[in-house]
């Protein structure tokens, strides 16, 4: 059952991904009038859940330090309607992968089979518990491919990351901790050195190192221990397990297909570094 998930996640990432890496984006947003890179990120990718507060969109976003998203929500919607900016991160967004994979993909009928499935894919599952995912589900499905390829990916992105947080939740691993133990992953040291979190205060990061050890999790060199390990692996594991339901509403041969269709857009974007 994960295997299908996991492999869409590998080929679904670098198309979302662009929102992030790329300049289209950022300059979509820039152009609005928002004056950081995350006033945008928080006012465009909170927008499809409405004007909420702060405190709401640190819920649903979840691995961010207490008091970051008050930081930009909801000043940033102060003059700029949540509907703009996210009309502007899709426009950004389907403007890079354009760039990016060239006429020769953007405009092939196997990148319209993958944004027809992927559609498909994400438009089928349940919203129960998924509040990112509910969001995204309520916005509009654009008819452009391209536009759509990433309008969907990134409806499942979201779908996958409201899972991520149950099974960290679960866990009882809170959303800074979750940094630490991805940075631990990824061979970074010390974790503390990862770019999402190094920014915090130190007594702030000196504190979740020290409830990390506390439990067993991380030895006093900063590296997994065996329970640390084995954590790790059960929260992706349920990742996983939760992100397969909009996968269910394809056939086996659509599966298939989908990743036929995928593996070279996905392969030119890895290749870019989706930038």
């Amino acid at each position: 059952m994960t295997h299908t998930p996991r492999r869409m996640f590998e080929l679904l990432e670098p198309i979302c991904l662009v929102t992030f890496m790329s300049d289209e984006c950022n300059e979509e947003l820039a152009a609005l009038g928002h004056r950081t890179y995350w006033d945008g990120y928080f006012a465009s990718r909170a927008a499809p859940l409405g004007r909420v507060p702060a405190e709401v969109v640190h819920a649903a976003f979840y691995n961010f330090a207490d008091g970051e998203a008050a930081r930009h929500i909801p000043s940033a919607w102060a003059t700029i309607p949540p509907e703009a900016s996210v009309a502007a991160r899709e426009r950004g967004s389907a403007a890079s992968l354009r760039r990016i994979l060239g006429a020769e993909l953007a405009d092939s009928p196997g990148l319209v089979r993958a944004a027809d499935l992927t559609t498909k894919a994400a438009t089928s599952a349940p919203t129960n518990g998924r509040m990112m995912y509910a969001g995204m589900r309520s916005l509009p499905v654009p008819g452009d491919p391209v536009a759509r390829l990433w309008h969907s990916a990134t409806t499942l992105r979201e779908h996958r990351g409201d899972g991520h947080i149950a099974a960290l939740v679960v866990a009882g691993i809170g959303g800074i901790e979750a940094h630490v133990l991805s940075a631990i992953e990824m061979g970074i040291h010390p974790p503390e050195s990862f770019g999402r979190i190094h920014h915090l205060p130190k007594q702030r990061l000196a504190a979740v190192m020290a409830g990390l050890r506390d439990r067993g999790l991380v030895d006093a060199d900063g590296r997994f221990t065996d329970a640390g390990r084995a954590t790790k692996e059960r929260i992706e594991a349920l990742t996983d397990e939760l992100a397969a339901p909009p996968f269910d509403g394809l056939s086996p041969a659509e599966l298939d297909e989908l990743v036929a269709e995928l593996e070279p857009i996905a392969a030119r974007l890895v290749a870019a570094g989706s930038q």
